[in-house]
């Protein structure tokens, strides 16, 4: 398979920011799962790489934070994986309109999306309150301080994401399309 610039630059971008989740932040959740999950789908023309390659760079990064210090394997991963995928297909719907407000409304989406199916693995597996039994709603209530973290992630890296691509788009690959006519 020919990878032309522009899904190069993608792939680059996903990988970076999936790395970046390697860097130990003080801020719980603030992480671009979210982001790369709506950017690849969002951007790239193939939907099969658009989904494959930020899941793949979320398992490798995964896998880097298993042999770092043992925190990247974890109960719910499925439903961290099964969110990650729904928010791809909310990307789907950004394919020919990415403007900032709808940016902003699918950043929104995806990290209500994620807290909805995250936590409902936390509850369904019993992860976080082992020898408990707490309802539903009652997990969901101890997730929302969580969110304002998962929101302020997406936000920040949708818009480094996108930002990115745009501005190094304009600048590269404009210019070298113009040069050659």
């Amino acid at each position: 398979m020919k990878i032309n610039k522009s899904t190069g630059l993608i792939m680059i971008l996903i990988l970076v920011v999936a790395l970046g989740r390697l860097i130990s932040l003080p801020i719980p959740n603030f992480a671009p799962i979210g982001a790369m999950a709506l950017f690849g789908t969002a951007k790239m023309k193939d939907k099969r790489l658009g989904f494959m390659v930020p899941l793949a760079a979320l398992f490798i990064s995964d896998v880097c934070l298993q042999l770092i210090n043992a925190s990247g394997f974890y109960s719910t991963m499925f439903f961290v994986y099964g969110a990650f995928l729904l928010i791809g297909v909310i990307g789907l719907l950004l394919k020919n309109n990415a403007s900032p407000l709808r940016l902003g409304i699918a950043a929104l989406t995806s990290s209500i999306v994620f807290f909805f199916v995250s936590n409902f693995g936390v509850w369904a597996l019993g992860a976080s309150y082992p020898g408990q039994s707490i309802s539903l709603l009652a997990t969901y209530e101890l997730g929302i301080p969580f969110f304002r973290y998962t929101l302020m992630g997406d936000l920040f890296y949708v818009a480094v994401l996108f930002g990115a691509f745009e501005l190094i788009s304009k600048r590269f690959f404009k210019t070298a399309a113009i040069q050659h006519h």
